[in-house]
């Protein structure tokens, strides 16, 4: 189905660029990246912007448990299921100017466009910024999706902290109470006909392909665990190697043994240490502390099951005087999504003369937590050496209004006009 020309003539290259610019001044760090922790008062800042933009257009603002920010775009049949499309607005501490809100602020464009356009669909679209995706101030990341597809339970990650000790509910409380005045609803409701998020690749694939349009086909699958060593503290100078329970040492040699477990000559599975902490962290004192991040991914169910099982044994495998605590704080298996949102995306894109790729995903998004409830997909576009997660991270505003033409086009055959 064709999108009506006027419809991708309505998407504006130039204001979707300005409101990303715009978006990307709260919370600017040197290099054009943007460090702006979910529910944090940059957020909210964000937030009111975008709620002042949807307001403009006559859109609806309501809000939920979890601070899941919804805008909705009335359809000529208000009690059919709407389509979802939308993203996140948090990033990484070291983070760029699109990976997320992108797709926010392409759901707000794709509205705009078909308002503009005079089109009426059938369903209710709905934009939604999920809260926490990046997991950068408090992990896991993806809590607002799986909370509101029932994922998980709303309070699973009441007692998490960030840096400074705050916890994930005291952030949620006195952020909930800053947006007091929006409406709240319950979780899951309305059930999505549809979901379609738009985000940049963080990859390389389309760039180097010279390809407009990558057609996401699935998401592989996640695992993180935090890793605690505990050994004892002793002087540096005086405490013979021999008699030491050295937790820095004995959390190397913990990563070797990982290493060797995650060994893959294909290249497929993904291992990474991110994070580490040691205590008390001086000088002059034998570590009685160490704490590590793991982060494994695999789009295959078995490997993922069965080299995350084996990490515990592996550790503890690899210690000489220490012991430790394996805590998994995320768990989400590889997804394949079904069909419909997908080729309503290839469509698009073919009606358009863009040229796509089908492609799975290999970072988690939010979209993983919607595939239970409803037919969902994404539309990728390229970014600038396949960067992202770094301030250097960039898609053209070319590269962008492509991807949200598509979207808009999906949402108008998803929505049925």
């Amino acid at each position: 189905m064709a999108a009506p020309p006027n419809l991708i003539a309505a998407v504006d290259e130039a204001r979707q660029w300005d409101r990303l610019m715009r978006m990307a001044q709260l919370g600017a760090i040197p290099g054009d990246g943007v460090n702006r922790p979910c529910l944090s008062p940059l957020d909210r800042e964000a937030r009111r912007l975008l709620i002042g933009w949807a307001r403009e257009l006559g859109l609806t603002v309501a809000t939920d448990g979890l601070a899941n920010l919804f805008l909705r775009h009335e359809g000529t049949d208000p009690d059919a299921a709407p389509v979802l499309t939308g993203s996140h607005m948090d990033s990484q501490p070291n983070g760029g100017r699109f990976d997320g809100i992108w797709g926010v602020l392409a759901g707000l464009e794709a509205v705009q466009a078909i308002r503009e356009a005079g089109i009426a669909t059938r369903r209710p679209i709905e934009v939604v910024a999920w809260t926490n995706e990046e997991g950068g101030r408090f992990a896991p990341g993806c809590m607002g999706s799986m909370a509101w597809s029932g994922f998980r339970p709303a309070d699973s990650w009441d007692s998490v902290t960030d840096a400074a000790g705050t916890t994930f509910r005291a952030a949620l409380e006195e952020h909930l109470a800053a947006e007091a005045d929006l409406p709240r609803r319950p979780f899951g409701t309305p059930r999505p006909h549809a979901y379609v998020e738009a985000h940049i690749e963080q990859g390389p694939r389309l760039e180097a392909g010279g390809l407009d349009i990558g057609i996401v086909t699935g998401i592989q699958g996640s695992r993180w665990f935090t890793v605690e060593i505990h050994g004892r503290t002793d002087h540096a100078g005086t405490t013979p190697l021999g008699q030491r329970k050295d937790a820095v040492q004995d959390m190397l040699r913990a990563i070797a043994a990982l290493n060797a477990l995650t060994h893959d000559p294909a290249d497929v599975l993904r291992f990474t240490v991110g994070r580490v902490e040691v205590f008390p962290n001086a000088s002059n004192t034998v570590a009685n502390l160490a704490r590590f991040s793991i982060d494994l991914r695999h789009p295959d169910k078995d490997v993922l099951l069965k080299r995350g099982d084996a990490i515990p044994g592996v550790i503890q495998a690899a210690l000489r005087g220490c012991t430790a605590t394996v805590t998994e704080t995320f768990h989400a298996l590889p997804v394949t999504f079904r069909p419909e949102v997908p080729d309503a995306v290839e469509r698009a894109a073919a009606a358009q003369g863009l040229k796509s790729l089908r492609m799975p995903s290999g970072a988690f998004h939010d979209a993983q937590f919607l595939v239970p409830l409803c037919p969902s997909g994404m539309i990728f576009v390229p970014c600038r050496d396949g960067v992202s997660h770094h301030p250097s991270e960039y898609s053209s505003p070319e590269q962008l209004a492509r991807g949200t033409r598509v979207l808009a086009a999906a949402l108008v055959e998803l929505a049925g006009a």
